[in-house]
């Protein structure tokens, strides 16, 4: 077995542009849930929105990328004042259900054969990357070294991927750090009564919602950046890709969102690397390659139920801080 190829590969992943994808979605999730209490099953629904509004806008509508990212922005503080209007003022479970319906409708709308014209249905979209390559600033070249060895394309993916990401993650520190932020601490703790100092919980829930959900668009405009817009990214799996790393980095933490996602990535690429290569090694008999890969989603199942249970605030959680606890 190729232990020095598989060790490579995976150490791609660290800046891999999924990577960075995932991390700002996190980002997202954790103001909505890590420090507002909201339970948001959809975030793969705002990052089905950035991805595809970024993609129509330049293929459809003929605009420049950053007008596709603005798009994609705006179509996310749409869903969320549709989706935020009816369940906010319930109880969190009702919001768990209403996202996961409709990011998975959306999913659904979206590769109708009653938008083929203009979302190429099931198929997707590709062949929108013309007007971002042309603003690359870096020269034509190999940059890097090792597993990190990048052409000028795949180099500036990855850095425009993380400004977004360190923009994003210095605007939640600072959110936080403001009264604005301290009183949506208030509400995840106890909002009965934060609503009797005064505090209008419906309107910063909703802005929470926003928030969180328009960093998910960031996120998968990103995700959308080097190939092409496909339906079937969006199941309801990414969003439990997202919560795993979430809860496995720390929900109520900044830098939480992006340690998770680096390390849920190398694992789940190494196990999608190691497991085939052990039935291949001939260490592992009755079942192929592909199946063995399964697998690892049984492993990222049981990493996060151990992970709710024993170490419930995460990796760089706070007992004092929200913990999402399993034993209740």
């Amino acid at each position: 077995m190729d232990f020095l190829g598989i060790l490579s590969q995976t150490a791609w992943w660290i800046l891999a542009p999924e990577t960075i994808a995932y991390a700002l979605a996190t980002v997202g999730l954790a103001v909505h849930f890590g420090f507002g209490g909201l339970l948001n099953f959809g975030q793969a629904g705002f990052m089905l929105l950035g991805g595809y509004g970024y993609a129509i806008s330049i293929l459809s509508l003929h605009w420049p990328w950053w007008a596709g990212i603005l798009v994609g922005i705006g179509a996310s503080v749409i869903f969320a004042v549709i989706l935020g209007i009816p369940t906010l003022r319930l109880r969190a479970d009702y919001l768990a259900i209403a996202t996961i319906a409709l990011a998975e409708a959306l999913r659904l709308v979206v590769q109708s054969t009653l938008l083929d014209s203009v979302t190429n249905s099931a198929d997707g979209l590709g062949g929108y990357h013309e007007s971002f390559r042309a603003s690359n600033p870096f020269p034509q070249g190999t940059y890097g070294f090792g597993p990190w060895t990048y052409n000028e394309t795949e180099l500036w993916i990855r850095v425009f991927g993380l400004i977004l990401l360190g923009l994003a993650i210095w605007g939640v520190w600072a959110l936080m750090r403001s009264p604005w932020g301290r009183v949506l601490k208030g509400i995840r703790e106890d909002e009965d009564a934060v609503r009797a100092l005064g505090k209008n919980v419906f309107a910063y829930k909703m802005q929470s919602l926003i928030i969180g959900g328009v960093l998910g668009t960031l996120g998968g405009v990103v995700l959308v950046l080097p190939s092409a817009v496909v339906p079937q990214v969006y199941l309801p799996s990414l969003t439990f890709f997202l919560w795993t790393i979430l809860l496995l980095g720390g929900a109520a933490t900044i830098w939480g969102p992006a340690l998770g996602t680096v390390i849920f990535w190398l694992v789940y690429s190494f196990l999608g690397l190691f497991l085939p290569g052990m039935v291949n090694a001939g260490w592992i008999h009755g079942v192929t390659p592909s199946q063995v890969g399964i697998i690892r989603f049984v492993l990222v199942g049981v990493a996060l139920m151990l992970i709710v249970i024993y170490r419930p605030q995460g990796i760089l959680g706070d007992k004092r801080e929200l913990s999402f606890n399993a034993r209740k």
